[in-house]
């Protein structure tokens, strides 16, 4: 699997977590005005969840094809500093 493809599963789940936490806040509210903190939440949780699933221990626990790529500049940098 490509990264970018993982990268937007990662970033629809999270999105879709966020907006689930704040769908009662949306669905109570009538106006745009008061809808705002029901936005806001989601977007918050939605934030929350993108640092949490960026942690080494959480991304080791996510399924092989949900894990974030390997960082190719930092093999060459353990070469160069074994070197």
């Amino acid at each position: 699997m490509r990264d970018s493809t993982r990268r937007t599963i990662r970033t629809t789940l999270q999105t879709a977590l966020g907006i689930a936490a704040a769908l009662p806040l949306i669905v109570s509210a009538s106006g745009i005005p008061e809808a705002t903190p029901g936005v806001g939440v989601g977007l918050a949780v939605a934030a929350g969840l993108t640092k949490v699933m960026a942690l080494p221990a959480v991304d080791r626990l996510l399924p092989g094809w949900l894990r974030a790529a390997p960082d190719p500049d930092a093999a060459v940098l353990r070469r160069a500093v074994r070197e």
